[in-house]
């Protein structure tokens, strides 16, 4: 799995350079390789299918009990393979979609950094590299949510995906730590082994809700869902992708990863199941309204990751059985009618579906593809789809508490989806002509060739679902619920209530389809409640968020310098003076019998040339001041056996030197700011400061606080293979904040290149 994934990193970090070389046939080549590690996932099905767990596991640091360790069972199978199998075809679409596109390459790096991070989170088996993926998968859907960057929609849209699924994240985080205090690991595989130490600890309630936390966010879930409305300004390869099989599912993904663990309890029941079931009526209310194809495709995702969140949520055997195919069901049809929505915009030059119609003759490849995924939304027969919804109807009549109110939200749900099917499949490709000037045609085979893949495999597991029961639904089941578990699907169970409601399900929602424009107007009249929903409180809340940081930067990044060092040294002072006051009164007398005349004069010329700087009337004659200063600190490292700082001292004082000589010759001619009155103020806070400091340090020269560190250093040192101590403290005894300190300077580094490359008053194409 590791091998698997650095191959796929690699990739990333090599696509722009590939889509140099290969221009058109990127896509294609990179998706060469995803296809070869979704074949090599396709030969774990039958160990997998068979009960056998894959575990791989490396040590990455053993005394924090972090290791690189992956765990392969049903349930992340079957996420694996939809993750590499839908993004090689993506792939292939990105390479047609954005064919010519300035930034090309970068977005198949970005499409593949993506890709790895979701394959490592759901094949993770230590909580802390699981949340590493998470994270991951959040940073790299924010950079392909906004790509067009120069567009202000992508911009606020990716920050809002961020913010949110961040937000989530810092609290997955921290019920994972509480996990792996609890638990005394972050193995799931060892949690696993003793699984109900976490229901009947007395932390189960803040870690069950802080984990949920985690997967509403990434999953959409009420009252969260309004990111992924707003995400649609991704390209339509992100929402192919990451809104409708990968990302979004994520949270999902983590619902059943800890049904064994956290799941079985009542809180959990009420609170998966209701907000399960508030987030598919809303989206399936918001999403009929729409008459963007991809909006309208987005509310429904939202509200099919609620169905998925309700079946979890209800937890019996048969509806995690509807759990899991619908989960491939929604996969396949969905990613199909974003890439359907993609090429039709491609060639038409809108997605409105009011300016669509009668697309069927110019484009019947693409309009047969769109018209088997949206029946398969619908739950039609023979599809896979229609399986699904008399799972789900089957399961929902059996859920152990609230069946009835349960079964009619789903029903009212699924009748609203099939109109928007109709809207998405149906709609653009048929009915009156409406077509825009320019020609049109078929799109090329890197458009049709995803849809028209995953909408076969919805027909073909529909009339085989032998191909899909045992090998992958089967073993899902048995992951998430802990147990063996054989699933059997059929495409015909009889004359029963089940179908009863499927039939009734597709008339209602033919005959909502024909009313869609009263639909459309009593929601436009809806519209101003609706403002007044989550999104406006987000909104609110990044407003106040950028005011209280707007307020705090006036008041402590004033621009004015003077109060910056006025801080700093009133901080320090009072801290200071709290440690004196604390431990007692400083010991004054140190003994000067052991001074030596050249320390004496060391002395007295730091301080001579302190005063003169202080006292300057000259930049360059404070310039070389304090650089006597600087020297003379350089000096005492050398005589107290410190050479190297001695050397590093000079090298960092002699280039301040140099670039402040080279600054002070443009600027403008010394003028004194402060009045007298300011200046005796000064001199009167730097002289306590330093009376202060000097009484601390007095006070730390007679405080024993045990053995000395530097011993400890010296024995260490040659455990990290080093002979100069001080080297081996900066890369490994502070290893941690060495790495911050490069990371800052990085970022400063970037600053400063990009403001070299600006030039305001240059042409765009001259840049």
């Amino acid at each position: 799995m590791l091998t698997v994934l650095i191959t796929i990193f690699v990739l990333a970090a090599a696509a722009p350079m590939l889509h140099r070389l290969l221009r058109g046939a990127t896509g294609w080549a990179l998706a060469l390789p995803v296809v070869a590690v979704t074949a090599w996932f396709a030969t774990l099905v039958p160990a997998v299918s068979g009960g056998e767990v894959i575990l791989e596991s490396r040590p990455w640091v053993p005394a924090l009990g972090l290791d690189l360790a992956f765990r392969v069972d049903g349930w992340s199978l079957l996420f694996l393979l939809l993750i590499a199998g839908i993004g090689a075809l993506i792939l292939i679409y990105a390479g047609g979609y954005l064919h010519g596109h300035r930034h090309e390459g970068r977005f198949f790096g970005f499409l593949l950094l993506f890709m790895g991070s979701m394959l490592g989170l759901v094949a993770a088996d230590n909580l802390i590299v699981m949340f590493i993926f998470w994270e991951l998968t959040s940073f790299s859907s924010y950079l392909l949510i906004g790509f067009n960057h120069e567009e202000t929609k992508s911009r606020a849209a990716a920050l809002q995906a961020l913010l949110v699924t961040g937000g989530g994240g810092l609290a997955l985080l921290a019920g994972f730590i509480l996990i792996g205090q609890v638990g005394g690991t972050f193995s799931f595989s060892a949690l696993l082994e003793n699984a109900d130490v976490l229901r009947h600890h007395a932390l189960y309630l803040p870690i069950l809700l802080l984990v949920l936390a985690g997967a509403f966010t990434k999953s959409a879930q009420v009252p969260f869902h309004f990111w992924l409305p707003g995400a649609m300004a991704a390209p339509t390869p992100v929402s192919a992708y990451l809104h409708s099989a990968t990302m979004v599912k994520a949270g999902v993904f983590l619902l059943g990863r800890f049904n064994p663990l956290l799941g079985g309890t009542d809180v959990w029941h009420t609170v998966v199941t209701g907000v399960g079931a508030a987030t598919m009526l809303t989206g399936a209310l918001l999403a009929l309204p729409q008459t963007d194809l991809k909006r309208l495709l987005a509310y429904s995702t939202v509200s099919g990751l609620g169905t998925l969140t309700l079946l979890l949520g209800i937890g019996t055997t048969l509806a995690t059985k509807a759990a899991a195919v619908f989960l491939i069901v929604h996969s396949l049809y969905k990613g199909a009618l974003f890439m359907v929505a993609g090429a039709v915009d491609h060639e038409t030059g809108t997605r409105d579906v009011r300016s669509l119609g009668g697309l069927f003759k110019v484009m019947p490849i693409t309009a047969l593809a769109a018209g088997a995924a949206a029946l398969s939304m619908s739950g039609f027969p023979p599809l896979l789809g229609f399986i699904s919804k008399e799972l789900l109807y089957e399961a929902k009549l059996a859920a152990p508490s609230g069946a009835m109110l349960i079964t009619a939200a789903g029903v009212g749900a699924n009748i609203l989806m099939v109109a928007v099917a109709i809207i998405v499949g149906f709609r653009p490709f048929h009915g009156a002509r409406q077509l825009p000037a320019k020609p049109m045609h078929e799109p090329p085979l890197a458009l049709w060739l995803g849809p028209a893949v995953l909408a076969a495999l919805a027909l073909v597991a529909g009339l085989f679902p032998s191909l899909v029961d045992r090998p992958l639904v089967s073993a899902a089941v048995s992951a998430i619920r802990a147990k063996e578990t054989t699933v059997e699907l059929k495409l015909w169970h009889g004359l029963n209530l089940v179908l009863l409601l499927s039939v009734v399900t597709v008339l209602a929602g033919v005959f909502v389809y024909f009313l869609r424009q009263r639909c459309r107007a009593l929601a436009a009249r809806l519209a101003p409640v609706v403002r007044f929903g989550p999104e406006r409180g987000y909104e609110l809340g990044l407003r106040a968020l950028t005011a209280v940081a707007a307020g705090q930067t006036r008041l402590l990044q004033h621009g004015y310098l003077r109060g910056y060092v006025l801080t700093v040294l009133g901080v320090a002072t009072v801290l200071a003076a709290f440690a004196l006051v604390r431990f007692g009164p400083a010991t004054l007398w140190i003994g000067f019998e052991d001074v030596r005349i050249h320390e004496v004069a060391i002395g007295v010329l730091v301080l001579a040339a302190a005063l003169v700087a202080a006292n300057a009337r000259s930049r360059l004659a404070a310039v070389v001041a304090l650089g006597v200063v600087g020297y003379s600190v350089a000096l005492i490292y050398g005589l107290y056996g410190a050479p190297d700082l001695a050397v590093t001292q000079i090298l960092v004082e002699t280039l301040t030197l140099v670039l402040f000589v080279l600054v002070v010759v443009h600027l403008p001619q010394f003028s004194t700011l402060s009045s007298p009155r300011r200046r005796r103020w000064d001199a009167a806070f730097a002289g306590v400061a330093g009376l202060v400091i000097t009484l601390l340090v007095l006070k730390a020269l007679h405080v024993e606080s045990g053995e000395r560190v530097s011993q400890y250093f010296a024995e260490n040192a040659l455990r990290a293979q080093g002979r100069n101590v001080v080297n081996v403290i900066l890369v490994d005894f502070r290893a941690l904040d060495t790495l911050g300190e490069i990371a800052v300077l990085s970022v400063a580094a970037l600053g400063v290149f990009a403001l070299l490359k600006l030039r305001p008053g240059a042409r765009k194409e001259d840049r």
